[in-house]
């Protein structure tokens, strides 16, 4: 199967556990067993929020701080990719595609399904409770409603004692 036939997987990937636990889930169901021959082809995606967004502010005290806010921002993205990248080489998946793509969550993957032409997106879930949610919002909710593909939502499982 060349290529061009594969279907496009996006995995999108954060600073948390619980994304990067979603990736090598997708990686171990969707590329492990098929070897080099998987149906599929992955990109993995990191959305890196705006500065101005992340600090929050406005005025003088906001234009002071956004270069080192920025900074951070791409040295997290970084170090996102590189241990997304990791995950991959440590389960011998090495044709992968790495985004960084700057903006809010919801946007930046709902985007890159139009872009990839995706069939899936994967993303992981943090496991917020309602209350939560809906101050927070879920990046996973507004994708299943609002991404042209299929949304699969990756909840890593809880420890029991």
């Amino acid at each position: 199967m060349a290529n061009a036939e594969k279907q496009v997987v996006v995995v999108a990937v954060d600073d948390s556990e619980h994304s990067l636990y979603a990736l090598g889930w997708t990686l171990d169901h969707l590329f492990v067993p098929f070897g080099s021959n998987s149906p599929f082809k992955l990109v993995v995606l990191h959305a890196k929020p705006y500065a101005a967004t992340a600090v929050g502010l406005a005025g003088a005290a906001a234009a002071d701080i956004l270069p080192s806010v920025e900074s951070d921002l791409k040295r997290i993205a970084a170090r996102v990719i590189e241990k997304a990248r990791e995950i991959c080489t440590s389960k011998s998946v090495n044709d992968v595609l790495y985004e960084v793509a700057e903006g809010d969550a919801r946007n930046v993957l709902c985007e890159a399904v139009e872009k990839h032409h995706a069939s899936i997106l994967v993303v992981g879930s943090h496991g917020y409770g309602a209350i939560k949610r809906a101050v927070l919002g879920s990046v996973s909710d507004y994708c299943a409603h609002h991404a042209h593909c299929s949304v699969m939502i990756v909840k890593k499982p809880k420890i029991k004692h």
